[in-house]
């Protein structure tokens, strides 16, 4: 698997399966802020984002927000609605902030996932860490000038792949 490669595409967030990824020996979901949780155009998670994260604690799972927003007060205030810790700053794709997410949560890389919508930020930043990896959709088709960018690249290092879900 290259660094470019994520263990697994899903369509959305909401599509992840959180009992699968209990079973699976997973204790720590790291998410992405931006356009995997909260719409780029929007200040909160949809509903079946806030569903999503019932379900993912019912499962006994514990989140933690790992974003590279650079608005302390917005990421902050996010995890409040969500109910979970935050590492913000994260300067993905470097592994820093999610091995401070898994020390702050004490749990090795073989336990966590890391799920994001972009693979030049959340897919390699998760394999460099070496966790597991799940790339879903953007929620909005608004992104900072520069993510547009890196998404015409990912659209060809996304070429030939299938999102569950779709």
């Amino acid at each position: 698997m290259g660094i470019f490669r994520a263990t697994r595409y899903v369509a959305s967030l909401p599509l992840v399966d959180a009992e699968a990824l209990a079973a699976e020996g997973v204790r720590l979901v790291l998410l992405d802020r931006d356009n995997t949780c909260v719409p780029r155009d929007a200040s909160e998670p949809p509903a079946e984002v806030m569903a999503w994260l019932a379900r993912a604690r019912a499962a006994g799972l514990t989140v933690c927000l790992v974003s590279n927003n650079f608005h302390s007060s917005q990421v902050g205030a996010t995890a409040r609605l969500m109910g979970c810790e935050v590492v913000d700053h994260a300067m993905k794709p470097a592994p820093f902030a999610l091995r401070r997410a898994m020390r702050m949560h004490a749990v090795m890389p073989g336990e966590a996932v890391m799920i994001g919508d972009q693979v030049f930020t959340d897919v390699v930043a998760g394999n460099l860490a070496r966790v597991r990896t799940v790339l879903v959709r953007p929620q909005s088709r608004s992104d900072l000038w520069y993510t547009h960018v890196f998404r015409v690249f990912e659209r060809l290092a996304l070429r030939g792949v299938t999102f569950e879900g779709e």
